[in-house]
């Protein structure tokens, strides 16, 4: 099952604020990217956000681990219920891109 435009768009409306956000389309899923950077996916309409330490004790007793698709790295599952706290979703995307790494350059 492929993640509906209205799910993409609910997520970026709901972090709004959190920097330059958007989202692209891959294989009928998307890579969510903040500030240039990767933070995440969503897959089957459901946010799974790359683990970093701040994000782990920010999301604290919430933090629950899940899979985007077989054979990716364990993410932070985001659900439904704490989609809906827009200023608990802004802030924990800004703490995953500002502790990621900006994108290795791409080679000519």
């Amino acid at each position: 099952m492929a993640t509906s435009q209205s799910t993409i768009d609910y997520i970026l409306d709901q972090a709004r604020g959190a920097g330059r956000l958007a989202a692209r389309k891959m294989f009928g899923e998307y890579a969510l990217y903040c500030d240039d950077k990767v933070v995440g996916l969503v897959c089957d309409d459901v946010l799974y956000l790359k683990i970093t330490e701040p994000g782990q004790k920010f999301v604290g007793e919430h933090y629950q681990e899940g899979y985007a698709y077989e054979g990716a790295k364990a993410s932070m599952l985001i659900n439904g219920d704490l989609l809906e706290n827009n200023d608990w979703l802004k802030t924990l995307i800004k703490l995953t891109a500002a502790n990621l790494p900006l994108p290795k350059p791409k080679k000519k």
